[in-house]
């Protein structure tokens, strides 16, 4: 499976799993759901270009976030906008976005570019948008709907959502901001429309339906681990950090990745996900999350009948990230490479089969621990190894920058 980002191509192999030994939606990167919940973030515009103390910040934060709110509480529950009408409505808010720096590695074709869009989400000049389009990059420019062509900067960004916050200067009279929908309430089938600029064609419309909802990509980078939205609506390179749009010219997704093995499969981050972390990331720069340090997957003990090793169910500890708490507390990554049904694994690690006091049997409480993890908490792991079981306990921080 080949998947892709805004231009960007990722090989990847995918198989399905055959077996039900494994648990097929358990595969877990920690970074996603909450063990290794940090990433390498980066905080502008706080203390610079917003020009703005903390508490006033926080005020602006809260206010953009409650207007936000404001507006898909009122947005009319049933439309009859016809698709022209949702262009319209929604096409002045698009925006067109370039980012260029260049690769310190090479000594010829040092330039390197990316593209794609983004839309106006407040009237002031903040962009919502897709972060591997400009994380990392030098300079970045917006063009408008009105064909202005502007210097941008980064004020947030989260790569485990893929998501990044821009700011642009504003005009008399401020910039025309969308209006979000409730992803919560979407339905198969729904009509939705994709806008923006694939391979550079600026301001394009593609129409189709929801085709599923709560989809989790077989394989993807750690930033997909998440509930997509899936539509048949053509999602091309340059169509990623644009708005999904419902039939009321509301956005209900960011457009962050299509399959080119496949064809009418695009995928969309949910906008309440976005809506979930909106605020902190106007107020810090970034999400706080707290770190563990460990990847890998979930493991049912009858894999032990297969590959002739003392097995339990709990989570395969892969690998372990070098100076965190999880590396401090002496937990082991895998150092046998298997494959079975397709499915990688990297045996001989340590296996946590609870956390807190909470078994890892069954894939719910699983998941429910770990979203519960938070900064400044204490975890208490229980850990089987080569036949024995030991305890391991640690606080967690923040995920260091």
């Amino acid at each position: 499976m080949v998947f892709e980002q805004a231009g960007w191509d990722f090989a990847l192999p995918f198989s399905p799993l055959k077996s039900s030994v494994l648990q097929s939606q358990a595969r877990f990167h920690f970074e996603v759901t909450g063990f290794n919940m940090g990433i390498v973030s980066k905080t502008f515009g706080v203390s610079r270009g917003l020009n703005m103390n903390r508490q006033l910040f926080r005020s602006v934060a809260v206010s953009i976030v409650c207007l936000l709110a404001l507006r898909t509480a009122t947005a009319a529950a049933d439309c009859s906008e016809t698709i022209p009408e949702v262009f319209q409505k929604i096409a002045p808010s698009v925006v067109y976005i370039s980012a260029v720096s260049i690769d310190p590695f090479k000594v010829t074709e040092r330039i390197i570019g990316s593209s794609g869009s983004g839309f106006i989400i407040d009237p002031d000049g903040l962009i919502l948008t897709n972060s591997h389009l400009v994380y990392g990059y030098q300079a970045i420019t917006v063009t408008t709907e009105t064909g202005q062509i502007v210097m941008a900067e980064m004020v947030a960004e989260d790569r485990i959502l893929d998501i990044a916050i821009l700011r642009i200067p504003t005009p008399l009279g401020g910039f025309p901001a969308v209006t979000f929908g409730d992803s919560k309430k979407i339905r198969v089938g729904e009509q939705v429309s994709v806008i923006g600029n694939p391979l550079g064609l600026e301001q394009t419309l593609t129409v189709g339906v929801i085709s599923g909802i709560n989809r989790v990509l077989p394989a993807a980078p750690m930033s997909l681990k998440l509930p997509l939205i899936q539509t048949d609506a053509a999602i091309n390179p340059g169509n990623s950090g644009g708005p999904l749009v419902n039939s009321c010219g509301e956005v209900i997704g960011i457009n962050t990745a299509t399959f080119l093995e496949a064809e009418n499969m695009g995928f969309a981050l949910p906008i309440h996900i976005v809506k979930d972390v909106l605020e902190e990331l106007l107020e810090k720069g970034r999400v706080v999350r707290p770190w563990v340090g460990v990847a890998g997957q979930l493991v049912r003990k009858e894999l032990s009948e297969i590959i002739n090793l003392p097995v339990l169910d709990g989570f395969l500890v892969e690998t372990v990230e070098a100076g965190s708490p999880a590396e401090k507390a002496g937990l082991k990554g895998g150092i046998l490479p298997v494959t079975l049904g397709g499915l990688e694994l990297l045996l001989g690690g340590d296996i946590i089969v609870e956390g807190n006091g909470r078994s890892f049997g069954e894939r719910k409480n699983f998941v429910e621990f770990v979203r519960g993890l938070k900064v400044g908490d204490e975890v208490k792991l229980t850990v089987f190894h080569e036949g024995e079981t030991r305890q391991v306990s640690f606080r967690l921080p923040e995920r260091p920058n």
